[in-house]
């Protein structure tokens, strides 16, 4: 075969019209070949190819005439020196890092390991079975696609509702959808899935891991396998498991043709990405991609023996941040996401193992220089997980500017008030205006938090009201994993059960869930189906799940449609209403030029919160009057932002409350908009300065009625 020197950029293999270009890089390798397979079902490469030209670490080749869809994979030699972080193995194939498509997945076998298996296992002796017939491989690909114009959409932050859903979990049992693509990219951008978004007024889907990840080999001997997808193998490649067709070629197209069909309804696409670690392993882990291409450059590696890995993942191994060539690897793979597959941000991972610049966690690290300059990273979404499992890895509030967070005190606080925790209230009020104490010491706004009560990780909505104990027993574990901290209450009975009054408690609390999230400064993040009441009867882990535990069901009884059409008359109170998506954080003191504050925190009495109440113990009442002339903002015209004026009434006691309205001489009435508790109160009017029903654990939301909406 006729090969020519190539180019060492860009990494990976590249089509020019013309022919293929490899490149790979590799710092202690002493010689890399390249190898060819006639198909994603040959159990041996056709050709190898030795890899001659380097160039600053890069070996790289041309091979003219070659086109897309064309097999491959790498050999790579050098020492197997563990101790000294060294794991070379030519008998092991590796996939390419930078692969855009992998065209055939892992398949377990003892050969994948760099040593010899076996009950004496030690990963010191060097394991010389050939790996090629079970390894992943890689597939060249045409990057050509007819995008339409298409383009980020860029929406706002402040008008941002984000929707978390799995590819396959989302649309796989949709009726609706023509059977042969449920499950797949191509289902998201159906009109069934649209038109659902579009009713609960989301603006943002963000999609649980896409790049393609391996299925460890425990889970899948026990018959199960990761369906979250949080063990990332080609940080380049939309998995093609979520492709209808199961071409080589096939994921890369049928992404993009998703991303453009969800674009041309104005719904971003955000991916949730897993740069923290791989699914390598620790030390006993198998040879599949970095640790055979260049151990010691590619992974954190312990400082008292090479050997083994620094492990603040949970995972086994952590990428090595310190090293160009993977802060490189990340950010060429988000600028690819964005660049060729127009992908509008990123939610990362374990975002704390990124800043890691040496044990400690640096929230200036190389990684958040380089995005914070990048022309075309900082211009997208961009959402930390702002923890890892390491010392001091729980960094909420402590990201730099640019970077929104999950933030998870808002979560703890929110489930602890409806849970009926005493002394809560106080920091309620904190998570309900944006959180400022996390966010504005560093110039950011309310919208850098994201604000959820559930998501994939934990319970369901529905699952949060019924379960006090996690239910884990599908997952072969004994019940051992998953989190044992969940700040649920099921209502009085441990899971289903036929009591009405504890079936209609459980609706409620799910209401006031839903609504205190809609009610919150910063951006709401909706789980997907917790709209449709979707339960994983108390699992509180489902990573390994990819049945009906976990996916969405579509055919819904009486009760869920109900809860669903609530569910989107509150994501339209957020629309509706300038009040709720305000860009600066509450101030609780006059606006400049208006005689009210921007919001006033209210007792039942009607008055002003006291310093007492904040810190009773026994206070589980909250009342908020948000002005709609005291917003204090201007649109993009530079004229000043008015709204409604709202009062949101928070009871998460078990009894009712009468709350004092506010009075108003020019506007003397409010007209009810929700009530958790009483859905006929809906439209109903109540005179400022009388008493409003509140009943116990339940919301009611009303609007000031102006000259204009009085009869």
């Amino acid at each position: 075969m006729k090969t020519q020197p190539g180019r060492p950029y860009p990494l990976g293999a590249t089509w020019d019209g013309n022919g293929v270009n490899f490149a790979i890089f590799s710092e202690s390798a002493t010689l890399v070949e390249l190898c060819l397979f006639d198909s994603v079902q040959s159990r041996a490469e056709s050709t190898r190819i030795p890899m001659v030209e380097q160039t600053d670490m890069v070996w790289h080749i041309y091979l003219p005439g070659m086109r897309p869809g064309q097999i491959y994979g790498y050999r790579v030699h050098g020492p197997y020196d563990p101790p000294n972080g060294q794991r070379f193995n030519p008998a092991k194939l590796v996939i390419d890092p930078y692969a855009k498509s992998v065209a055939r997945p892992v398949e377990w076998n003892d050969a994948l390991y760099g040593y010899r298996t076996g009950h004496e296992a030690t990963d010191l002796a060097r394991d010389d079975r050939d790996s090629a017939p079970w390894a992943p491989l890689a597939a060249v690909v045409d990057p050509a696609f007819d995008w339409g114009g298409d383009a980020q959409l860029r929406t706002p932050w402040h008008r941002t509702v984000i929707y978390e859903a799995h590819v396959k979990g989302l649309t796989v049992l949709h009726p609706e959808i023509p059977p042969e693509i449920r499950g797949t990219y191509g289902a998201l951008a159906t009109p069934p899935i649209i038109d659902h978004l579009h009713s609960l007024g989301v603006t943002a889907i963000e999609l649980m891991p896409v790049h393609h990840h391996a299925y460890e080999r425990h889970l899948v001997e026990r018959g199960l396998t990761n369906y979250w997808g949080y063990n990332s193998l080609a940080y380049f490649a939309p998995d093609l498991r979520y492709a209808a067709e199961r071409h080589p070629l096939a994921s890369v197209r049928e992404f993009k043709a998703m991303v453009r069909g969800l674009h041309a309804a104005g719904i971003e696409v955000i991916l949730d990405v897993v740069y923290n670690h791989t699914a390598e392993g620790n030390h006993l882990g198998p040879h599949l991609s970095l640790r055979g291409i260049d151990n010691a450059a590619y992974y954190r590696l312990s400082h008292g023996d090479r050997r083994f890995y620094v492990d603040f993942t949970g995972c086994g191994n952590t990428l090595n941040m310190l090293h160009p060539r993977v802060l490189q690897l990340i950010m060429d793979s988000l600028r690819y996401w964005v660049l060729e597959m127009h992908v509008d941000g990123f939610r990362f991972d374990l975002a704390s193992a990124l800043a890691r610049e040496l044990y400690a966690v640096d929230k200036l690290g190389a990684f958040f220089d380089i995005v914070h300059q990048d022309p075309v990273l900082s211009q997208v979404k961009l959402i930390a997980e702002p923890w890892d499992l390491g010392e001091g890895g729980y960094q909420v509030g402590n990201f730099p500017v640019r970077w929104t967070e999950w933030n998870g005190k808002y979560r703890d606080s929110v489930r602890r008030f409806w849970r009926g925790d005493g002394g809560s209230v106080a920091e309620l009020a904190t998570r309900l205006a944006g959180s400022a104490d996390l966010y504005a010491h560093n110039g950011r706004r309310p919208y850098a938090s994201i604000n959820f009560v559930t998501c994939h990780d934990g319970f369901t909505l529905h699952d949060l009201v019924g379960y006090n104990e996690k239910h884990n027993e599908a997952n072969a574990e004994d019940n051992r994993d998953g989190e044992n901290h969940n700040l649920s209450w099921n209502c009085g009975v441990e899971g289903p059960t036929d009591d009405p009054d504890i079936l209609a408690l459980r609706e409620r609390q799910k209401r006031n869930l839903f609504a205190t999230l809609f009610l919150s400064q910063g951006v709401p993040m909706i789980s997907g189906g917790d709209e449709m009441s979707r339960t994983q009867q108390g699992n509180n882990n489902a990573y390994c799940q990819d049945n009906e535990l976990s996916w969405t069901h579509w055919t819904l009884s009486a009760t869920q449609q109900a809860f669903l059409d609530f569910t989107r008359r509150v994501v339209r109170l957020l629309h509706d209403h300038a009040v709720l998506r305000r860009r600066k954080f509450l101030q609780g003191r006059h606006i400049e030029g208006v005689k009210v504050k921007d919001v006033m925190w209210l007792a039942p009495a009607g008055h002003e919160m006291t310093n007492g109440e904040w810190n009773a113990d026994h206070v589980r009442c909250l009342g908020a009057r948000l002005d709609g002339k005291a917003i204090g903002e201007f649109n993009d015209d530079g004229e000043p932002i008015v709204g409604d004026t709202l009062v949101y009434l928070l009871n998460a006691g078990p009894d009712g409350t009468p709350f004092v309205l506010p009075a108003y001489v020019e506007s003397p009435s409010w007209e009810c908009l929700i009530d958790t508790f009483d859905e006929e109160r809906h439209g109903q009017v109540f005179q400022g300065g009388a008493s409003y029903p509140l009943a116990g654990r339940s919301v009611a939301v009303l609007r000031l009625r102006t000259p204009a909406t009085s009869p």
